[in-house]
């Protein structure tokens, strides 16, 4: 399934999830190449669990060793794998990321966007502490996003499009429960057959996790309960307020 729909306006301009996706796609574009740079964008700027535990390498070695550690899970959220990869994360991202920085603001969107996909890298390297296959991808944040939506707004409806050409509209907890469900499945099966199967499911998992348990942190109560009450709120009482904080 794929949720390319809300139903679910905002009261904020989504200045921040506007900036996510610019900022992954000139990622794209200018330091993958659109792809031509795949291999060395994903090495330099991926996130390789071995590299930053220093721990023995079990399995392939993709890369040459010795860049980035830390550092690469920030840079790794904004570098993809392929075409597919961007488009369906930035998809969800507008999606549901735009509605989660209304209820929250714009700092602290950005705030909570970064500390998701923190927790997302970190159950990854955490299950994979010995790999050297590095991951890269803005899902395991995104995944946050997920998690925050479905707990501030579970009922609201989603138009989702399953191929090759059908629509249903389906409420949120629906679309993103079934979402999480799927993940966990592949994460047991791939524990169990001690392969990632090529993606981090854990880091989706981890990122979702994350989601459901901070979202109440950095919500702005007055934001919420205008959009579920469906009021709007006048320029004058956004600035007053201070929501864009």
């Amino acid at each position: 399934m794929f949720p390319f729909k809300d139903e679910n306006p905002t009261e904020l301009t989504p200045i921040l999830t506007i900036g996510l996706l610019v900022a992954n796609v000139a990622a794209w574009v200018f330091v993958q190449g659109m792809g031509a740079q795949l291999q060395e964008s994903v090495c330099t700027f991926g996130l390789i669990p071995a590299e930053l535990t220093g721990q023995s390498i079990r399995g392939p070695i993709v890369c040459q060793m010795g860049g980035l550690t830390w550092q690469a899970v920030f840079s790794s959220m904004f570098m993809h794998g392929g075409w597919l990869h961007l488009i369906t994360n930035m998809v969800f991202l507008w999606v549901f990321g735009n509605n989660v920085e209304d209820s929250m603001g714009h700092v602290r969107f950005l705030i909570f966007y970064l500390l998701a996909g923190i927790a997302a890298a970190g159950l990854h390297v955490a299950l994979n502490s010995a790999s050297a296959v590095p991951t890269v991808g803005a899902s395991g944040a995104i995944s946050g996003v997920l998690g925050a939506y479905m707990v501030l707004y579970p009922r609201v409806r989603v138009h989702v499009f399953l191929p090759p050409f059908w629509i249903f509209h389906m409420r949120a907890y629906v679309v993103l429960g079934y979402w999480i469900v799927i993940q966990l499945f592949m994460g047991i099966g791939n524990l169990t057959a001690g392969s990632s199967g090529g993606v981090a499911v854990w880091a989706h998992i981890g990122g979702f996790v994350a989601g459901l348990l901070l979202v109440k942190l950095f919500e702005r109560p007055q934001l919420v309960s205008a959009k579920r009450e469906g009021r709007r709120l006048d320029r004058r009482e956004i600035r007053e307020q201070h929501y864009w904080w």
